[in-house]
């Protein structure tokens, strides 16, 4: 179940201090990035141990060209700090950041790096951390179909700017065109289950009691024949984590309501999770929808914009 947590200096749902806090998939260097959001759950959320699962840098965008302002700095800095402070930070690299998989097992600025890594909560219970890419069978066995959906990605997360400027003048709320198609797409659900059920099975196969993993970005709490399955979700569209209470409770968070302009909404409400079309299956089958949404977005926007001059009002 995903818990609402508050957004800036109200009262807090959420324990000022963690026993250890799950993020993944931040996409660092990316426009999509929500650094702020993420600068702000970290500066109401202490925690002893903080896990990266996975994507806090991505590399694959870095190298064609990034977008690396002072709030994707600060989110770097924020965690070198913990570290030094005497937080356990350990990075365990995804696919995005694969490169760092080469120095598993060493410490850079205190942050430990590891491919995988068990951790056991308050209660004793054993969970396996991973990102997941492994069971993703694109990203394993045919990266260029990757590297594809990664391309229909940022077109679908291009499409929110101008498809949201027209809600946002017609008096609706923030919209995500990569939630909808992922439950508009057959295929996507069918990978969403199919990795789900691997990921449970590899934990069930190390003998832990669940699994904690990203990847996916779709934010998820559920079980598996008796194994706990926990998703992190990411900070690309639905900002959300896992908290371990000092009660040995997982818990699946997200922090506030991420308003038209990117930064932390007001209100303390859940986000519902969403999903990247990274998939080829999601890529091929969005293309064809993206582009009929483009096309009426645009008519939309011209629509709108002949009214507005005809009424004489300004944007």
């Amino acid at each position: 179940m995903t818990s609402p947590l508050p957004g800036s200096a109200r009262g807090s749902a959420l324990a000022p201090r963690v026993r250890a806090l799950f993020i993944s998939d931040i996409h660092l260097g990316t426009r999509a990035a929500q650094a702020e959001p993420l600068l702000d759950f970290l500066r109401h959320c202490e925690a002893d141990t903080i896990y990266l699962v996975g994507d806090i840098v991505d590399f694959w965008k870095v190298r064609r060209g990034p977008h690396w302002p002072q709030t994707h700095n600060d989110v770097v800095q924020k965690l070198i700090r913990r570290a030094r402070k005497g937080t356990r930070v350990v990075l365990i690299p995804g696919n995005h950041d694969e490169g760092l998989r080469d120095y598993a097992g060493l410490r850079f600025g205190g942050i430990e790096i590891r491919t995988d890594i068990v951790h056991e909560t308050a209660k004793g219970r054993r969970y396996l951390v991973m990102h997941g890419d492994e069971f993703d069978i694109v990203v394993r066995t045919a990266r260029w179909l990757a590297y594809l959906g990664d391309h229909g990605y940022e077109f679908a997360l291009w499409l929110n700017q101008p498809l949201n400027w027209v809600r946002r003048h017609l008096g609706l709320g923030f919209w995500s065109l990569s939630a909808y198609l992922k439950y508009r797409v057959k295929g996507a659900v069918a990978f969403i289950g199919a990795f789900e059920e691997a990921v449970a099975t590899e934990a069930r196969r190390r003998g832990v009691n669940g699994v904690i993993c990203g990847h996916i970005h779709h934010a998820s709490d559920r079980a598996f024949a008796g194994i706990h399955y926990l998703n992190c979700g990411d900070w690309v569209e639905s900002c959300t984590a896992i908290v371990e209470t000092y009660d040995g409770e997982l818990r699946l968070v997200a922090w506030g309501n991420r308003s038209l302009n990117g930064r932390a909404g007001a209100a303390p409400e859940a986000v519902a999770p969403m999903l990247l079309p990274t998939h080829p299956i999601q890529a091929a089958h969005a293309h064809a929808a993206l582009r009929k949404m483009s096309l009426s977005c645009h008519r939309r926007a011209t629509r709108l914009g002949r009214a507005r001059t005809i009424l004489g009002v300004n944007s």
